[in-house]
């Protein structure tokens, strides 16, 4: 288990950046350092369930924490957008999502629990004539059939890595904007500009409230999960 100084952490992690002069590195893992946060100071600096790094190694090691209906116990592990912390102990589920200051924890129904939205980052075609898919967080999934495009999002259930529900990044569709500027934004895509060259990237424009935002076409997730309760608890300092 590593550690960095405070003042290379991400920003909207909520801690102070005197005082200790290290903190936690997030271990490698499905997300990067820089969109994620270990599960050492969700617990104890974000949820309050433990006061000291003892007590979370502690709760970790009772097998009471589970990210993504898999029971972790590396206090290091870093969780990250879409993921979903559930404490069954304290009836506690959360998903983590992306605001304008970085990552936050939305809190949901133990119903909501098994799924999760995925962003397809690319494909390839494996033996037997089928299509791998690689999500955002790392995880691949095999296709049935190739009808699904880079940018698109998949619902699937957890833990079986089933596919419920496909969202193509289209016009008309419900986005979220997860880098840039404009994180956080969310809103209808009302038009998507390919890539003309090697020079040029390809944007969305998506409009949401009474604003036209336009930004690349990389830092745009299609689809939702529904999520009526409206309690956050917001990661930023």
């Amino acid at each position: 288990m590593g550690h960095m100084k405070r003042y290379t952490m991400p920003t909207y992690w909520p801690l102070p950046r005197k005082g200790n002069k290290f903190v936690i590195r997030p271990s490698p893992g499905p997300h990067s350092a820089t969109m994620s946060m270990p599960l050492q100071v969700i617990l104890r600096d974000v949820l309050g369930y433990a006061h000291n790094a003892g007590e979370v190694r502690k709760i970790l090691t009772s097998g009471k924490i589970m990210v993504d209906k898999k029971v972790r116990k590396d206090p290091g592990f870093p969780v990250g957008m879409m993921d979903v912390i559930e404490i069954p102990d304290a009836k506690g589920y959360f998903r983590v999502m992306v605001n304008r200051n970085g990552l936050y924890l939305k809190k949901i129904p133990k119903a909501q629990a098994d799924k999760k939205l995925c962003r397809i980052e690319g494909k390839k075609s494996i033996k037997g004539g089928k299509t791998q898919a690689n999500l955002h967080d790392s995880r691949n999934v095999l296709l049935k059939k190739d009808a699904y495009k880079v940018g698109d999002s998949l619902l699937i259930s957890l833990p079986e890595q089933k596919i419920l529900k496909h969202f193509p990044l289209a016009k008309g569709a419900h986005a979220l904007i997860i880098a840039g500027r404009n994180m956080g934004s969310e809103g209808r895509i009302t038009s998507i500009k390919q890539s003309r060259g090697m020079m040029e990237k390809s944007t969305v424009t998506l409009v949401s409230g009474k604003r036209e935002i336009q930004t690349l076409r990389e830092y745009v997730m299609a689809g939702e999960v529904a999520v009526p309760q409206k309690k956050e608890i917001d990661l930023g300092v």
